[in-house]
């Protein structure tokens, strides 16, 4: 079973976890940042936007040698991670409308992102030596509340 990191009223919320996605935590950290408290559809239609690169996300965190964008300073379009939470984001609202909600008042109460586990590897190198090539994995779990 996976735990939540906060408990909300589950008569108001539906919940959506995402574990151990090949994306970057500190792509998902930023997008976390900007989709917190965001309407369900807003959310849907700014990743979207960052998937085709129409609109930069602000690089709030881990920002050093990030370009500057029209508008909002240093930001980034972190494709791989925004595809990954558009698909956490579709299954919380699926999980909503099969709860009942209505699915036009929805927000983001509740959005969270932080390393999971490492999938170890290594890069063969010259004279038999070895470098680690670890994979790093990502847990986004996101919950969304109806308001009125």
């Amino acid at each position: 079973m996976v735990q939540y990191s906060t408990n909300l009223d589950p008569d108001k919320t539906a919940k959506a976890y995402g574990f151990e996605l090949h994306c970057s935590p500190k792509d998902s950290r930023n997008i976390a940042r900007a989709l917190r408290g965001m309407e369900l559809e807003s959310a849907k239609t700014y990743l979207e936007d960052i998937i085709v690169q129409k609109r930069a996300l602000p690089a709030v965190f881990h920002k050093r040698k990030v370009a500057h964008r029209a508008a909002i300073g240093p930001g980034t379009y972190p494709q791989k991670a925004a595809r990954y939470m558009l698909k956490i984001l579709k299954n919380a609202e699926n999980n909503a409308e099969y709860k009942g909600f209505d699915i036009e008042h929805m927000r983001i109460a509740h959005i969270n992102t932080y390393r999971g586990r490492k999938t170890r590897g290594f890069m063969p190198r010259a004279h038999g030596r070895a470098t680690d090539w670890n994979k790093k994995t990502t847990n986004i779990e996101i919950i969304i509340e109806e308001v009125e």
